[in-house]
Protein backbone atom coordinates (compact mmCIF):
# COMPACT_ATOMS: atom_id res chain seq x y z
CA UNK A 1 0.00 0.00 0.00
CA UNK A 2 1.39 3.57 -1.07
CA UNK A 3 1.28 6.12 1.90
CA UNK A 4 1.36 9.50 2.44
CA UNK A 5 4.53 8.69 4.99
CA UNK A 6 7.29 6.17 6.35
CA UNK A 7 6.13 7.26 9.74
CA UNK A 8 4.08 8.96 11.66
CA UNK A 9 4.69 10.41 14.98
CA UNK A 10 1.46 11.37 17.25
CA UNK A 11 2.39 13.59 19.58
CA UNK A 12 4.89 16.27 19.49
CA UNK A 13 6.10 16.23 22.98
CA UNK A 14 9.31 15.20 24.41
CA UNK A 15 9.38 11.85 23.86
CA UNK A 16 7.46 12.04 20.20
CA UNK A 17 9.89 14.49 18.77
CA UNK A 18 13.18 12.53 20.20
CA UNK A 19 11.69 9.17 18.85
CA UNK A 20 11.14 11.21 15.39
CA UNK A 21 14.95 12.78 15.47
CA UNK A 22 16.21 9.03 16.10
CA UNK A 23 14.35 7.68 13.12
CA UNK A 24 15.57 10.11 11.04
CA UNK A 25 18.94 9.81 12.28
CA UNK A 26 18.88 5.67 12.12
CA UNK A 27 17.52 5.60 8.30
CA UNK A 28 20.34 8.78 7.43
CA UNK A 29 17.39 10.50 6.91
CA UNK A 30 16.41 8.55 3.65
CA UNK A 31 12.67 8.05 6.06
CA UNK A 32 9.76 10.73 5.75
CA UNK A 33 8.39 11.41 8.71
CA UNK A 34 5.38 13.40 9.54
CA UNK A 35 4.92 14.43 13.96
CA UNK A 36 1.52 15.72 14.19
CA UNK A 37 0.71 18.11 17.59
CA UNK A 38 -2.74 19.08 18.72
CA UNK A 39 -1.25 22.47 19.69
CA UNK A 40 -0.35 25.65 18.18
CA UNK A 41 3.32 26.55 17.11
CA UNK A 42 4.13 27.85 20.35
CA UNK A 43 2.63 25.43 22.71
CA UNK A 44 4.40 22.15 21.00
CA UNK A 45 4.42 19.36 22.89
CA UNK A 46 2.11 21.23 26.03
CA UNK A 47 0.32 18.18 27.91
CA UNK A 48 -2.97 20.66 28.38
CA UNK A 49 -4.00 24.03 28.80
CA UNK A 50 -1.71 24.21 31.71
CA UNK A 51 1.54 23.59 30.06
CA UNK A 52 4.11 21.29 30.48
CA UNK A 53 3.25 20.15 33.78
CA UNK A 54 6.49 18.80 34.72
CA UNK A 55 9.21 18.64 37.65
CA UNK A 56 11.62 19.37 34.63
CA UNK A 57 14.81 17.48 36.25
CA UNK A 58 17.11 14.86 34.21
CA UNK A 59 19.98 12.98 34.78
CA UNK A 60 23.24 14.42 32.94
CA UNK A 61 23.52 10.41 31.84
CA UNK A 62 19.99 10.22 30.05
CA UNK A 63 20.77 13.58 27.87
CA UNK A 64 24.23 11.94 26.98
CA UNK A 65 22.72 8.53 26.31
CA UNK A 66 20.11 10.41 23.80
CA UNK A 67 23.22 12.33 22.77
CA UNK A 68 25.73 10.45 22.10
CA UNK A 69 23.51 7.84 20.23
CA UNK A 70 21.90 10.06 17.87
CA UNK A 71 23.39 13.13 17.98
CA UNK A 72 20.73 15.66 19.50
CA UNK A 73 22.49 17.80 22.13
CA UNK A 74 21.07 20.47 24.68
CA UNK A 75 22.34 23.57 26.16
CA UNK A 76 20.90 27.04 27.35
CA UNK A 77 18.13 27.80 26.93
CA UNK A 78 16.46 24.65 27.10
CA UNK A 79 18.98 23.66 30.19
CA UNK A 80 17.94 26.34 32.63
CA UNK A 81 20.22 25.07 35.78
CA UNK A 82 22.86 22.25 36.50
CA UNK A 83 22.63 20.13 40.18
CA UNK A 84 24.65 17.46 41.40
CA UNK A 85 21.91 15.67 42.88
CA UNK A 86 18.98 14.78 44.59
CA UNK A 87 18.46 14.87 48.37
CA UNK A 88 15.80 12.81 50.03
CA UNK A 89 14.73 13.85 53.51
CA UNK A 90 12.88 11.76 55.91
CA UNK A 91 9.38 13.55 57.19
CA UNK A 92 11.16 14.79 60.43
CA UNK A 93 13.80 16.37 58.38
CA UNK A 94 16.54 14.30 60.84
CA UNK A 95 17.84 12.25 58.09
CA UNK A 96 19.07 13.50 54.22
CA UNK A 97 20.58 11.25 51.66
CA UNK A 98 22.23 12.40 48.89
CA UNK A 99 22.09 10.28 45.93
CA UNK A 100 24.09 11.97 43.49
CA UNK A 101 25.06 12.32 40.28
CA UNK A 102 25.20 15.53 38.05
CA UNK A 103 21.61 16.44 36.49
CA UNK A 104 19.52 18.97 34.57
CA UNK A 105 16.52 21.57 35.34
CA UNK A 106 14.91 22.06 32.01
CA UNK A 107 12.98 24.81 30.29
CA UNK A 108 10.21 22.76 28.82
CA UNK A 109 8.65 25.85 27.42
CA UNK A 110 11.84 26.92 25.05
CA UNK A 111 12.62 22.72 24.78
CA UNK A 112 10.09 21.83 22.32
CA UNK A 113 11.35 25.11 20.12
CA UNK A 114 14.57 23.87 20.27
CA UNK A 115 13.25 20.39 19.25
CA UNK A 116 10.97 22.04 16.63
CA UNK A 117 14.45 23.75 14.98
CA UNK A 118 16.23 20.12 14.98
CA UNK A 119 13.10 18.36 13.54
CA UNK A 120 13.21 21.03 10.67
CA UNK A 121 17.09 20.76 10.24
CA UNK A 122 16.44 16.43 9.95
CA UNK A 123 13.98 17.15 7.12
CA UNK A 124 10.78 15.87 9.42
CA UNK A 125 7.42 17.22 8.78
CA UNK A 126 5.41 18.81 12.02
CA UNK A 127 1.74 19.66 11.10
CA UNK A 128 0.13 21.88 14.30
CA UNK A 129 -3.88 21.60 15.67
CA UNK A 130 -4.81 18.51 14.80
CA UNK A 131 -6.80 16.63 16.86
CA UNK A 132 -6.03 12.80 16.13
CA UNK A 133 -8.84 10.55 18.00
CA UNK A 134 -8.34 7.58 15.91
CA UNK A 135 -6.24 4.76 14.11
CA UNK A 136 -6.58 3.91 10.23
CA UNK A 137 -6.89 -0.33 9.64
CA UNK A 138 -6.06 -2.09 6.61
CA UNK A 139 -7.00 -5.51 7.61
CA UNK A 140 -5.26 -5.91 11.31
CA UNK A 141 -2.81 -3.57 10.11
CA UNK A 142 -2.78 0.29 11.39
CA UNK A 143 -1.83 2.25 8.58
CA UNK A 144 -2.30 5.94 9.75
CA UNK A 145 -4.39 8.21 11.59
CA UNK A 146 -7.58 10.51 11.61
CA UNK A 147 -9.16 13.43 13.70
CA UNK A 148 -9.78 16.88 13.06
CA UNK A 149 -8.10 19.49 11.87
CA UNK A 150 -8.15 22.61 14.01
CA UNK A 151 -7.45 25.23 11.84
CA UNK A 152 -10.26 24.28 8.81
CA UNK A 153 -13.09 22.42 10.85
CA UNK A 154 -12.05 19.35 8.66
CA UNK A 155 -11.22 15.69 8.87
CA UNK A 156 -8.35 14.93 9.11
CA UNK A 157 -6.53 11.50 7.52
CA UNK A 158 -2.84 10.81 6.96
CA UNK A 159 -1.58 7.55 6.02
CA UNK A 160 2.30 5.85 7.34
CA UNK A 161 3.80 2.27 7.27
CA UNK A 162 4.12 3.13 10.99
CA UNK A 163 2.51 5.02 13.68
CA UNK A 164 4.17 6.14 16.80
CA UNK A 165 1.90 7.08 19.50
CA UNK A 166 3.24 9.79 21.83
CA UNK A 167 -0.09 11.41 22.88
CA UNK A 168 0.45 10.96 26.30
CA UNK A 169 -0.84 8.88 30.08
CA UNK A 170 -4.69 9.19 28.49
CA UNK A 171 -4.01 8.44 24.57
CA UNK A 172 -7.09 8.00 22.77
CA UNK A 173 -4.86 5.84 20.21
CA UNK A 174 -3.90 3.26 23.05
CA UNK A 175 -7.30 3.16 24.65
CA UNK A 176 -8.91 2.56 21.18
CA UNK A 177 -6.59 0.37 19.92
CA UNK A 178 -7.86 -2.93 17.81
CA UNK A 179 -5.75 -5.50 16.32
CA UNK A 180 -3.94 -6.49 19.44
CA UNK A 181 -4.50 -8.36 22.94
CA UNK A 182 -1.10 -8.16 24.27
CA UNK A 183 -1.06 -4.17 25.07
CA UNK A 184 -3.28 -2.72 27.70
CA UNK A 185 -4.97 -0.39 26.93
CA UNK A 186 -6.48 1.57 30.31
CA UNK A 187 -4.57 2.28 33.73
CA UNK A 188 -5.17 1.68 36.70
CA UNK A 189 -6.90 4.70 39.07
CA UNK A 190 -4.20 3.49 41.77
CA UNK A 191 -1.07 4.02 39.35
CA UNK A 192 -1.66 7.79 38.82
CA UNK A 193 -0.34 9.88 40.96
CA UNK A 194 -1.96 13.92 40.59
CA UNK A 195 0.46 16.09 40.47
CA UNK A 196 1.06 20.00 40.64
CA UNK A 197 3.44 22.90 40.75
CA UNK A 198 4.46 25.98 40.38
CA UNK A 199 7.89 27.88 38.73
CA UNK A 200 8.25 30.80 40.71
CA UNK A 201 10.55 33.74 41.56
CA UNK A 202 11.14 34.13 45.73
CA UNK A 203 13.59 36.66 48.05
CA UNK A 204 16.24 34.60 50.30
CA UNK A 205 14.69 33.81 53.43
CA UNK A 206 16.12 31.65 56.33
CA UNK A 207 19.44 29.79 54.87
CA UNK A 208 18.26 26.13 55.44
CA UNK A 209 19.50 23.67 53.01
CA UNK A 210 16.63 21.05 53.84
CA UNK A 211 14.15 23.61 52.07
CA UNK A 212 15.97 25.16 49.21
CA UNK A 213 19.69 24.23 47.76
CA UNK A 214 20.83 25.80 44.97
CA UNK A 215 23.11 22.81 44.05
CA UNK A 216 20.54 19.89 44.96
CA UNK A 217 17.30 18.56 44.05
CA UNK A 218 14.63 18.47 47.50
CA UNK A 219 12.75 15.91 47.98
CA UNK A 220 10.39 15.80 51.08
CA UNK A 221 8.66 12.35 52.21
CA UNK A 222 5.81 13.27 54.13
CA UNK A 223 2.52 11.36 55.00
CA UNK A 224 0.47 14.30 55.70
CA UNK A 225 1.51 16.86 53.33
CA UNK A 226 1.96 14.30 49.74
CA UNK A 227 0.19 11.59 50.99
CA UNK A 228 1.55 8.71 48.52
CA UNK A 229 4.02 11.04 46.91
CA UNK A 230 6.11 13.43 47.68
CA UNK A 231 7.16 17.09 47.67
CA UNK A 232 9.43 19.08 45.96
CA UNK A 233 11.94 21.54 45.58
CA UNK A 234 13.73 21.69 42.47
CA UNK A 235 15.86 25.22 42.03
CA UNK A 236 16.07 26.49 38.49
CA UNK A 237 18.89 29.33 39.74
CA UNK A 238 19.56 30.79 42.82
CA UNK A 239 16.31 32.84 43.29
CA UNK A 240 14.25 30.63 41.13
CA UNK A 241 12.22 27.57 41.62
CA UNK A 242 9.95 24.66 40.34
CA UNK A 243 7.86 23.96 43.34
CA UNK A 244 5.27 20.83 43.85
CA UNK A 245 4.21 17.70 45.16
CA UNK A 246 2.24 14.51 44.17
CA UNK A 247 -0.48 12.56 45.89
CA UNK A 248 -2.30 9.24 45.17
CA UNK A 249 -6.02 10.27 45.32
CA UNK A 250 -7.53 7.36 47.84
CA UNK A 251 -4.32 8.18 50.22
CA UNK A 252 -5.02 11.86 49.97
CA UNK A 253 -8.90 10.58 51.02
CA UNK A 254 -7.27 8.90 54.25
CA UNK A 255 -5.40 11.57 54.91
CA UNK A 256 -8.01 14.14 55.07
CA UNK A 257 -9.67 11.95 56.74
CA UNK A 258 -6.97 10.87 59.30
CA UNK A 259 -6.49 14.51 59.61
CA UNK A 260 -10.10 16.05 59.85
CA UNK A 261 -9.32 17.88 56.75
CA UNK A 262 -10.64 18.27 53.08
CA UNK A 263 -7.45 19.32 51.23
CA UNK A 264 -7.17 18.84 47.09
CA UNK A 265 -3.84 18.97 45.41
CA UNK A 266 -4.02 22.53 44.64
CA UNK A 267 -4.49 23.77 48.79
CA UNK A 268 -1.63 21.23 49.49
CA UNK A 269 0.93 23.02 47.19
CA UNK A 270 -0.15 26.31 48.22
CA UNK A 271 0.74 24.69 52.27
CA UNK A 272 3.77 23.24 51.48
CA UNK A 273 4.90 26.83 49.74
CA UNK A 274 3.59 29.22 52.83
CA UNK A 275 6.00 26.43 55.15
CA UNK A 276 8.95 26.92 53.40
CA UNK A 277 10.94 29.40 55.20
CA UNK A 278 13.59 29.77 52.75
CA UNK A 279 11.46 30.79 50.23
CA UNK A 280 10.13 34.14 50.80
CA UNK A 281 7.61 36.11 49.07
CA UNK A 282 7.16 33.64 46.20
CA UNK A 283 5.61 34.97 42.79
CA UNK A 284 5.12 33.00 39.88
CA UNK A 285 7.30 33.73 37.46
CA UNK A 286 6.43 35.78 35.08
CA UNK A 287 9.49 35.42 32.22
CA UNK A 288 8.19 35.06 28.50
CA UNK A 289 10.22 31.34 28.61
CA UNK A 290 7.48 30.75 31.61
CA UNK A 291 4.54 32.39 30.13
CA UNK A 292 2.23 29.14 29.49
CA UNK A 293 3.65 26.99 31.91
CA UNK A 294 4.12 29.00 35.24
CA UNK A 295 1.83 26.57 37.30
CA UNK A 296 -0.80 23.63 36.65
CA UNK A 297 -1.83 20.55 37.42
CA UNK A 298 -1.45 16.97 35.49
CA UNK A 299 -1.87 13.62 36.55
CA UNK A 300 1.77 10.98 35.81
CA UNK A 301 1.60 7.31 36.01
CA UNK A 302 3.41 5.38 38.32
CA UNK A 303 3.77 1.69 37.44
CA UNK A 304 5.84 -0.59 35.19
CA UNK A 305 6.03 0.38 30.84
CA UNK A 306 3.49 -1.25 29.31
CA UNK A 307 3.81 -4.85 29.15
CA UNK A 308 3.67 -5.01 25.29
CA UNK A 309 4.39 -1.49 23.31
CA UNK A 310 3.81 -2.42 19.75
CA UNK A 311 1.25 -4.15 17.42
CA UNK A 312 0.83 -4.41 13.64
CA UNK A 313 1.92 -0.57 12.69
CA UNK A 314 1.58 0.58 16.26
CA UNK A 315 4.25 1.46 18.73
CA UNK A 316 3.95 3.39 22.06
CA UNK A 317 6.78 5.26 23.87
CA UNK A 318 6.63 7.89 26.94
CA UNK A 319 3.71 8.96 28.27
CA UNK A 320 1.38 6.90 26.42
CA UNK A 321 3.79 3.80 27.04
CA UNK A 322 3.37 4.68 31.16
CA UNK A 323 7.30 5.02 31.07
CA UNK A 324 7.81 7.54 34.37
CA UNK A 325 9.66 5.54 36.57
CA UNK A 326 7.48 3.76 39.57
CA UNK A 327 9.51 5.46 42.28
CA UNK A 328 9.62 9.17 41.80
CA UNK A 329 7.11 9.77 39.23
CA UNK A 330 10.39 11.05 37.01
CA UNK A 331 9.42 10.70 33.29
CA UNK A 332 12.23 12.69 31.27
CA UNK A 333 15.19 10.25 31.33
CA UNK A 334 12.97 7.13 30.30
CA UNK A 335 11.40 9.45 27.33
CA UNK A 336 14.66 10.24 25.93
CA UNK A 337 15.62 6.40 26.58
CA UNK A 338 12.88 4.85 24.69
CA UNK A 339 12.89 7.71 22.21
CA UNK A 340 16.34 6.86 21.27
CA UNK A 341 15.47 3.47 20.62
CA UNK A 342 12.66 3.16 19.03
CA UNK A 343 14.03 5.29 16.34
CA UNK A 344 16.61 2.55 15.82
CA UNK A 345 13.94 -0.14 16.11
CA UNK A 346 11.10 1.49 13.68
CA UNK A 347 14.15 2.17 11.09
CA UNK A 348 15.21 -0.94 10.81
CA UNK A 349 11.93 -2.49 10.80
CA UNK A 350 10.63 0.08 7.63
CA UNK A 351 13.97 -0.31 5.78
CA UNK A 352 13.14 -4.44 6.40
CA UNK A 353 9.89 -4.49 5.00
CA UNK A 354 8.51 -5.33 8.06
CA UNK A 355 5.92 -3.62 9.97
CA UNK A 356 3.95 -6.34 11.53
CA UNK A 357 3.96 -6.94 15.71
CA UNK A 358 6.73 -9.51 15.05
CA UNK A 359 9.06 -6.72 12.70
CA UNK A 360 8.49 -3.89 15.76
CA UNK A 361 8.88 -6.84 18.43
CA UNK A 362 12.49 -6.23 19.05
CA UNK A 363 11.95 -2.43 20.77
CA UNK A 364 10.18 -4.26 23.77
CA UNK A 365 12.81 -6.66 24.17
CA UNK A 366 15.47 -3.61 23.71
CA UNK A 367 13.88 -1.29 25.93
CA UNK A 368 13.80 -3.65 28.86
CA UNK A 369 17.11 -4.87 28.91
CA UNK A 370 18.26 -1.12 28.46
CA UNK A 371 15.62 0.40 31.30
CA UNK A 372 12.26 -1.44 31.70
CA UNK A 373 13.39 -4.59 33.91
CA UNK A 374 13.95 -2.40 36.58
CA UNK A 375 10.44 -0.67 36.61
CA UNK A 376 8.23 -4.08 37.89
CA UNK A 377 9.76 -4.48 41.21
CA UNK A 378 9.86 -0.56 41.73
CA UNK A 379 6.00 -0.88 41.58
CA UNK A 380 5.80 -3.09 44.03
CA UNK A 381 8.41 -1.21 46.46
CA UNK A 382 6.52 2.40 45.93
CA UNK A 383 3.23 0.40 46.65
CA UNK A 384 4.48 -0.54 50.04
CA UNK A 385 6.16 2.54 50.33
CA UNK A 386 2.92 4.17 49.94
CA UNK A 387 1.47 2.70 52.89
CA UNK A 388 4.20 3.84 55.09
CA UNK A 389 3.65 5.97 58.28
CA UNK A 390 6.24 9.01 59.06
CA UNK A 391 7.37 7.35 61.94
CA UNK A 392 7.90 4.44 59.63
CA UNK A 393 9.31 6.53 57.15
CA UNK A 394 11.70 8.18 59.32
CA UNK A 395 12.97 4.77 61.27
CA UNK A 396 13.86 3.13 57.88
CA UNK A 397 16.07 6.01 56.58
CA UNK A 398 17.84 6.29 59.20
CA UNK A 399 18.59 2.69 59.86
CA UNK A 400 17.93 0.84 56.87
CA UNK A 401 19.61 2.62 54.37
CA UNK A 402 23.06 2.05 53.41
CA UNK A 403 25.37 2.80 50.93
CA UNK A 404 24.65 0.18 48.19
CA UNK A 405 20.82 0.66 48.55
CA UNK A 406 21.55 4.61 47.97
CA UNK A 407 23.64 3.77 44.95
CA UNK A 408 21.18 1.64 43.77
CA UNK A 409 17.83 3.85 44.00
CA UNK A 410 20.88 6.54 42.00
CA UNK A 411 20.12 3.99 39.03
CA UNK A 412 16.82 3.46 39.05
CA UNK A 413 17.39 0.19 40.79
CA UNK A 414 15.64 -1.60 43.58
CA UNK A 415 17.67 -1.46 46.63
CA UNK A 416 18.67 -4.93 48.70
CA UNK A 417 18.23 -3.50 52.12
CA UNK A 418 21.49 -5.21 53.50
CA UNK A 419 21.57 -3.03 56.33
CA UNK A 420 17.93 -4.87 57.12
CA UNK A 421 19.11 -8.25 57.57
CA UNK A 422 22.46 -7.02 59.61
CA UNK A 423 20.11 -5.11 62.08
CA UNK A 424 18.17 -8.85 63.04
CA UNK A 425 17.11 -8.46 66.47
CA UNK A 426 18.07 -4.67 67.30
CA UNK A 427 14.98 -3.14 65.12
CA UNK A 428 12.78 -1.94 67.79
CA UNK A 429 9.18 -1.75 67.72
CA UNK A 430 6.06 -4.05 66.50
CA UNK A 431 5.73 -1.01 63.18
CA UNK A 432 9.45 -1.39 62.47
CA UNK A 433 9.77 -5.11 62.53
CA UNK A 434 7.22 -5.57 60.04
CA UNK A 435 8.40 -2.47 57.95
CA UNK A 436 11.70 -4.97 57.80
CA UNK A 437 9.69 -7.53 56.75
CA UNK A 438 8.18 -5.36 54.14
CA UNK A 439 11.43 -4.31 52.76
CA UNK A 440 13.04 -7.79 52.56
CA UNK A 441 9.73 -8.81 50.50
CA UNK A 442 10.06 -6.38 48.03
CA UNK A 443 13.24 -7.32 47.43
CA UNK A 444 12.65 -11.15 47.34
CA UNK A 445 9.94 -10.06 44.63
CA UNK A 446 12.66 -7.46 42.77
CA UNK A 447 14.80 -10.53 42.32
CA UNK A 448 12.22 -12.96 40.68
CA UNK A 449 10.55 -10.15 38.48
CA UNK A 450 14.15 -8.74 37.18
CA UNK A 451 14.99 -12.11 36.41
CA UNK A 452 11.83 -12.74 34.50
CA UNK A 453 12.38 -9.29 32.58
CA UNK A 454 15.33 -10.54 31.58
CA UNK A 455 13.92 -13.51 30.07
CA UNK A 456 11.13 -11.25 28.08
CA UNK A 457 9.87 -13.21 25.13
CA UNK A 458 12.36 -12.43 21.87
CA UNK A 459 9.10 -12.74 19.62
CA UNK A 460 5.65 -12.71 20.31
CA UNK A 461 4.74 -16.02 20.12
CA UNK A 462 5.89 -16.67 23.83
CA UNK A 463 4.10 -13.47 25.01
CA UNK A 464 1.16 -14.88 26.98
CA UNK A 465 2.78 -17.46 28.75
CA UNK A 466 5.24 -15.14 29.97
CA UNK A 467 2.44 -12.19 30.49
CA UNK A 468 0.58 -14.83 32.90
CA UNK A 469 3.39 -15.93 34.96
CA UNK A 470 4.04 -11.89 35.30
CA UNK A 471 0.30 -10.79 36.26
CA UNK A 472 0.12 -13.27 39.01
CA UNK A 473 3.58 -12.15 40.61
CA UNK A 474 2.68 -8.90 40.24
CA UNK A 475 -0.85 -9.99 41.89
CA UNK A 476 0.64 -12.35 44.88
CA UNK A 477 2.61 -9.17 45.58
CA UNK A 478 -0.49 -6.67 45.85
CA UNK A 479 -2.05 -9.31 47.93
CA UNK A 480 0.44 -10.02 50.18
CA UNK A 481 0.94 -6.21 50.77
CA UNK A 482 -2.70 -5.66 51.52
CA UNK A 483 -2.80 -7.95 54.15
CA UNK A 484 0.67 -6.85 55.34
CA UNK A 485 -1.40 -2.89 55.37
CA UNK A 486 -3.82 -4.73 57.72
Amino acid sequence: MKTDYDLIVAGGGLAGMIAAHSASHYSNQKLSILVIDRNSPILLGSKSINGWVCGDAVSKEAVDYMGSRIKVNWGFPEIEHKVKGVMALSPDRETSIPFDGDGFLLNRQQLPQTQFKEAQKRGINVEFEINLTGLLYDGNQIVGVEGLNKKTNQPYKKTAKVVIDATGVTSMLRNQIKNTTKMERRIDRTDLESTGRHIMYFEQGEQDLTEFDPDYCLIHLDQDIAPGGYGWVFPKGKNKVNIGLGVEKTLLDKRNKRLGKHDDVSGLINQYVARNKAIKNPKLSTDPADLHNATGNFQVSVRRQNDCMVANGFMLVGDSAWMPKPLDAGGIGPALIAGTIIGKNVAHAIESGDVTEKGLWQYNVDYINEYGYKTPGLEVFRRLLQMLTNDQINYGMKHFLGNMDVESISKGEHPDFSMVGKMGMLIRGVLNKKLADGLRYTTQQNKWLTQHYRNFPTTPDGFDDWHKKLLKTMNDSYEHLAKWEN
